[in-house]
């Protein structure tokens, strides 16, 4: 007994408790297995952490890169330019240029969770493993967008639970460093649609050639189904899988109450593209031309108007074919005001190698015919030598060598000067030029932006005011428009930069310009335009290898050229039957009514012949003097008209002054240079005046009647 009670105190005591072995025993064991299984997952995240940190960064940069664009002034597609590996890959924002309706679909079909899950939704992945639990493969793997947009970026053949783990990860990555908005913006650029179309925009344009703003519900199911399986559903390939896996889709959208039955079968009994369409190719040249200039930039917003740029390229389709097979047009419009381009057309077609299509003629230097006279004239108005209802003779007359003659080979005698430049008389351009100095007007023209080529070597002179001169028909809008903004040119713009420093560049004074206009306002119009709405000009250069036409209403100014880019001659090819029409052609498809041209600003002399001063009466070649009655009229007596001046500039400087003699007149005398009064002449009647640059000089003096007289000399 005693040995009972020995036990029992000692259980008593704590050391000997009934199941205390068992007890401390569990609790050790335990203890073990919590030691155990924490040094697990630490080293298991530890391992985790190191694998996790072993795929470095996500690679944004490459996967955001996209195809170069180029859009018009409301950022609609002009044209696309496909990657360096030859894929199609168009940036896409879907709040903004997407179909409502395929987002519906999309989200709908592939991750109905996605704005509230962290990349990875537990509900989706739980059921993809029941799936592959009660089937033995993979049925369907649970990704979410962001997921998808995982394995878009890093892309991998193997379907294993290692690149389901790493998609895991990295869509996690993905939320925390980017909006569900711009997840979803990468996911519509990346996704495949087969072949070389990756992309929502891509495989729109390329399927339907349309944006994806506005898709039908069979459309919208169709790109739904086909990033599942792109190649094996592409359209030019397997059409008849892809219309089975957009059925799929939309069965499985009435399922879950999406789209409506009627609405599903509607879709279903539409037919599936089975062609692919071309890539939008507007204004090919501009686009080009904007590549060379602004680089690495994927996105380039031009000046163009795309539904003119589009009217435009069919006119000079059609057109260019109803001229002949060698024949090719090019059409320039040009914003009066603001100096943007609206529209340029440099060939008629961009793909036809007979007539040099890729070369943009509108930038092609070649003779303007009498696209000019209407600047020879807007001097001379501004000189004050002459005046729209001055008279002014259309008879022969020889300047030196040179005797211009009219295109049809008649004179029309004296006319107003006003009929003189609507029926385009060659005599009295070339008399006024001689007036106002070719020098002047290459000057001036250079100085509003329109560079003048010369042969080499050469000095203008006055065959420049019939074409012999190299010009282009960009720079003859921007001096036509220039026209139309009362003589203040503005550098044309096509490509619309954050900053905007253009200048106005001065082509005349505003009455002279205004004058101008209100003239080629009333050039009768061809066949199929209306009289009194446009302001043009036509030209026909030697040989007939171009013929132009230049117009402007108050709102835009067009341009025309029609020719052969090779130069070669078109017997018959004349600016008034060839280009002009398609230049009305042209403003009636800009949609608009012209608008009136500016009025008339203060200090334009509007009066008829009548009414006029007397020496505005009549124009009066260089040299011959206005008839006052008196016999004391101001006559220079050196240098002759005509002469040629030797000027040593050898210690290059401006060279030794030249001196001007003068008889007759009332003093005081004042000499002008080129219109530039350079001061007065004394009473010994003569001067010694700076020499003028290099080519021809107008010198004239005026007394103090008003009495004149002008020679023209040339200056070596």
């Amino acid at each position: 007994m005693s040995e009972q009670l020995r036990q029992q105190q000692e259980n008593v005591d704590g050391r000997g408790k009934p199941g205390h072995d068992g007890v401390g025993n569990g609790r050790r064991r335990f203890f073990r297995i919590a030691v155990s299984l924490a040094f697990i997952l630490i080293v298991l995240t530890t391992a985790f952490t190191g694998w996790v940190a072993s795929l470095g960064s996500l690679p944004l940069e490459q996967a955001r890169k996209v195809s170069t664009t180029v859009v018009d002034r409301n950022s609609k597609l002009l044209r696309a330019y496909a990657m360096a590996d030859g894929r199609w890959r168009l940036p896409v924002e879907a709040k903004t240029a997407v179909d409502p309706t395929y987002l519906k679909l999309l989200l709908a079909y592939e991750d109905r969770r996605f704005w509230s899950h962290g990349g990875v939704d537990p509900l989706a992945l739980g059921r993809a493993a029941l799936q592959f639990a009660g089937n033995g493969h993979i049925v369907s793997g649970g990704s979410t967008i962001t997921m998808q947009l995982a394995r878009l970026m890093e892309p991998r053949r193997e379907r294993s639970v290692y690149a389901k783990l790493r998609q895991m990860v990295r869509a996690v990555q993905l939320e925390q460093q980017l909006s569900k908005d711009e997840i979803l913006d990468l996911y519509l650029a990346l996704a495949p649609f087969g072949g070389n179309l990756e992309g929502i925009r891509a495989a729109s344009i390329g399927y339907f050639g349309k944006e994806p703003k506005r898709l039908s519900l069979a459309e919208a199911a169709l790109l739904v189904a086909l990033p599942q399986s792109p190649e094996r559903r592409r359209l030019d390939r397997h059409p008849e899988a892809a219309r089975a896996a957009r059925d799929r889709v939309l069965a499985r959208m009435v399922e879950d109450g999406v789209v409506s039955k009627e609405d599903a079968a509607q879709a279903k009994a539409a037919p599936v593209p089975r062609l692919r369409k071309p890539m939008p190719i507007l204004a090919p040249h501009s686009s080009d031309a904007a590549m060379v200039t602004v680089k690495d930039t994927p996105l380039i917003k031009l000046t163009l108007d795309s539904s003119l740029q589009k009217t435009l390229e069919a006119l000079a389709h059609d057109r260019a074919l109803a001229q002949g097979p060698d024949i090719s047009v090019a059409i320039i419009a040009v914003d009066n005001e603001s100096g943007d381009v609206l529209a340029r057309v440099g060939s008629s077609d961009y793909f036809d190698e007979r007539r040099a299509g890729q070369v943009d003629m509108t930038r092609a230097v070649r003779s303007p015919g009498s696209t000019l006279k209407p600047f020879i004239y807007g001097l001379a108005f501004e000189d004050g030598f002459v005046h729209p209802e001055s008279l002014i003779d259309d008879r022969p007359i020889r300047f030196g060598s040179y005797a211009p003659e009219n295109f049809d080979m008649t004179f029309q005698g004296t006319v107003p000067v006003r009929k003189a430049l609507q029926l385009s008389l060659n005599v009295p351009a070339i008399a006024l030029l001689d007036r106002v100095g070719s020098s002047r007007l290459s000057s001036r023209l250079k100085q509003a932006g329109g560079n003048l080529v010369l042969p080499r070597d050469e000095a203008p002179g006055l065959a420049m005011g019939l074409g012999g001169v190299g010009v282009t028909l960009q720079d003859l809008a921007q001096l036509y428009a220039g026209l139309a903004r009362l003589g203040a040119a503005k550098p044309l713009r096509e490509i619309m930069l954050a900053k905007d420093d253009r200048e106005p560049l001065r082509l005349m004074d505003q009455a002279a310009a205004w004058q101008v206009g209100n003239v080629l306002l009333g050039t009768p119009p061809p066949e199929n335009g209306v009289h009194s709405k446009i302001a043009f000009k036509t030209g026909t250069s030697y040989g007939y290898r171009d013929a132009w036409s230049v117009g402007f209403d108050g709102r835009i100014t067009i341009g025309v050229w029609v020719g052969r880019p090779d130069g070669a001659p078109v017997p018959g090819l004349v600016g008034r039957t060839a280009a002009a029409p398609i230049l009305f052609d042209a403003f009636a498809r800009t949609g608009k009514i012209p608008a009136a041209l500016p009025k008339a600003p203060k200090g334009a002399l509007i009066a008829g012949n009548a009414k006029l001063p007397l020496p505005l009466k009549r124009f009066r070649p260089v040299g011959e003097l206005i008839r006052t009655g008196s016999d004391q009229m101001p006559r220079i007596q050196f240098p002759l008209n005509g002469s040629r001046i030797d000027v040593d500039r050898s210690d290059g400087g401006q060279g030794a002054p030249m001196p001007v003699k003068v008889a007759g007149g009332v003093l005081p005398l004042t000499i002008m240079v080129n219109g530039t009064s350079v001061g007065e002449i004394d009473s010994r009647r003569q001067r010694l005046v700076d020499p003028p640059g290099p080519g021809f000089a107008r010198l004239t003096v005026i007394d103090a009647t008003g009495a004149a007289d002008t020679v023209v000399i040339r200056v070596q």
